[in-house]
């Protein structure tokens, strides 16, 4: 381990105990801001340093071996007990390099998931179905809420455009590699020849503001239209100018709402989703000024280009970033995203562990 890496956690581990003090007073309910932010630092530095100090425990049991081998009698089984120390060690280091890594301060937010049909007219629609029916799945079995915030259906079923809102802790650093263009090839139902048609869709995951206030709005900027909503909903729904158009004339984002009964709520999902559609954006312009630099696989946000295909007919998915393919179709458009989720992750973990090395 190298002398940044341990003076490092030498810092969390004094700062770990000066939270436990800090925490334990009788004061510090008083203030309870406070106390939950302690607590979250608390738990965020702890499996640190518990691995840190499972380090320092493996250190000291290798010496120990190495104090017994001068024992003719008990060098074999010192000896064995050195080689498996060193290998414990190097998996810590490795996990402990990991968990040093810079933190993505959007991880645990919640998220906005916008689904788009693009190429392919009734067929795309129908994937964006698809697609939302498998982010659905993934977020019940994580035991995420999903709300609806706007929808278009297409005529021959499924979505011009689904708009919808993942409430769970996570959420985003499960899905932020989900933005891109994803491409189907399967036979429509519609199709007689029993021809293969490539369709594609467009998702964008966007982590959900804490405040309105992350981002600066200028009201003389801002156009806001209401309108009587159309589709189902009931006649509420129907009689009144409850929807909602916003554009930010800077950028030229529209958003609208209609799926709510009132216009006050209406008005307030579609500023939400403005004000992640506009962090998304000043993040991607910053990102593409990185890979000017350094070319990310991972995380660029670029959703011009295909991440994924879904191919029906062989059963199998893969993902273009990291080269990945499986043949679990049905699985995976059922909701069983961990093991795409857990690549995409492990991958990035990668690329950040290299750039530090640079």
């Amino acid at each position: 381990m190298n002398n940044s890496i341990a003076a490092k956690l030498t810092q969390l581990s004094v700062r770990l105990e000066e939270l436990t003090r800090l925490l334990s007073s009788e004061t510090i309910t008083a203030n309870l801001d406070n106390y939950r932010k302690l607590t979250r630092e608390r738990a965020e530095i702890t499996p640190v340093v518990e691995l840190y100090h499972a380090y320092q425990q493996g250190e000291r049991d290798i010496q120990t071996a190495q104090e017994m081998s001068v024992d003719l009698e008990m060098r074999e089984f010192a000896d064995a007990e050195i080689r498996e120390g060193k290998e414990k060690l190097l998996r810590i280091e490795a996990e402990l390099q990991k968990q040093l890594l810079p933190k993505d301060p959007n991880d645990e937010r919640n998220i906005f998931l916008e689904i788009r049909a693009g190429t392919g007219g009734d067929e795309s629609a129908l994937f964006a179905g698809d697609l939302f029916r498998m982010y659905a799945r993934f977020a019940e079995r994580q035991r995420w809420q999903v709300e609806v915030i706007s929808q278009s259906p297409s005529e021959a079923g499924g979505y011009k455009e689904i708009i919808a809102k993942i409430i769970g802790q996570g959420a985003y650093s499960r899905l932020k590699f989900e933005s891109g263009g994803h491409r189907v090839q399967r036979v429509p139902a519609t199709e007689t020849q029993g021809r293969i048609h490539t369709s594609a869709c467009t998702v964008a995951v966007m982590p959900e503001a804490d405040e309105i206030d992350d981002v600066t709005l200028n009201p003389a900027e801002l156009r806001i239209d209401t309108f009587r909503a159309s589709g189902a909903g009931g006649q509420h729904i129907n009689k009144t100018d409850s929807a909602v158009r916003i554009t930010h004339l800077p950028t030229g984002i529209v958003v609208e709402c209609q799926d709510g009964r009132s216009q006050h709520k209406n008005k307030a999902q579609a500023m939400s989703v403005l004000v992640a559609r506009i962090r998304d954006k000043q993040t991607r312009e910053q990102q593409a000024r990185q890979a000017a630099t350094r070319k990310s696989l991972i995380g660029s946000g670029d959703r011009s280009e295909r991440i994924r295909t879904y191919n029906f007919p062989q059963g199998r998915i893969t993902d273009h970033r990291i080269n990945l393919t499986l043949y679990k179709i049905d699985q995976i458009m059922d909701g069983d995203l961990n093991e795409l989720c857990s690549a995409l992750m492990s991958e990035h973990q990668t690329e950040q562990l290299a750039a530090m090395a640079d």
